[in-house]
Parts: structure tokens; sequence; C-alpha cells
């Protein structure tokens, strides 16, 4: 899943905030801008953990251009003669949430043999999907996004 990142300046201290929108609470703090992305991963995987071990759903993730709309709605009178907007960059982690959706469960699901080859050449071919099982799982998690 693509999470939409923002981390913004802290112009007193030179810091940045990290925030992932989608993950109401995921927030934390870091140096630089790099370290701000690579922070996000680490926030991420914590709050998914914590959820998972709530027994609660993953959020989808939404688009950046709705995330980023909905802070300038929300932040939008920081913008007079007084007060500046502060700096902010927006970025997408690409996060798998496939092992904090619980327990695996095996199933038996029937394809046609081209698509499972299909499938199969993918996952040989692509470090994203280490497994067919894998591969399934997050082309079902997108449809069902794409559905909400």
């Amino acid at each position: 899943m693509k999470y939409p990142v923002l981390i913004e300046k802290n112009d007193q201290s030179g810091t940045y905030t990290v925030t992932v929108p989608d993950l109401p609470g995921c927030k934390g703090k870091a140096d630089s801008i790099d370290q701000g992305f690579s922070a996000s991963i680490e926030m991420i995987k914590g709050h998914l953990s914590i959820l998972a071990e709530y027994g609660e759903k993953v959020p989808n993730a939404t688009s950046i251009e709705k995330r980023r709309a909905l802070w300038w709605e929300h932040n939008k009178h920081l913008v007079n003669a007084e007060q500046r907007l502060v700096e902010c960059i927006w970025g997408l982690i690409d996060f798998d949430i496939t092992p904090y959706l619980g327990k695996s469960h095996k199933i038996n699901v029937t394809l046609p043999e081209l698509l499972i080859n299909q499938i199969d050449d993918r996952v040989s071919k692509c470090e994203q999907h280490k497994t067919r099982s894998g591969f399934i799982a997050t082309a079902c998690l997108s449809a069902l996004e794409k559905e909400e």
C-alpha cells in the first residue's frame, strides 16, 4: 500500500515533523528530510503492529492528491500578511501491509494455467513480491481498496 507522508519543517528548531495522515497518531520527529522518510517506515511498522495486536483493521491509503488537498484546506488560514506557511514536503511510502493482516490460512484457488504462468513470471522478476500468494494478496488488496 502506498501511504502519503508529510514532512514539515519546524522553524524554531530546524527539525522536521513526520506524519502519516492515513494512520491517525502516526507522527514523529527527524533531523533531516531523508531521515524523515526513513523514520516513516519504522513509524508505519510500529503503528500497524499495534493495530494487528488489537485485531484492528489496517486503514487504506488515500491518494497523495486527496491528502494534500485536505491538508491545504485545514491549513490555508496560515497564509496571510503576518504568518508564513510552513515548509512541507509530501512523499509516498510503498509499504507491504500483508504481515499485519492477521494469521495466514491456506485456501484452494483455481486459476487458468496462463494466468498462473504470468503471476509466476512477475514474481520471479519483482523484488516486491516474494511469493505467488504475496502477489495475489497484493492484487486483492488493491482491488478492495478501489471499491471503497
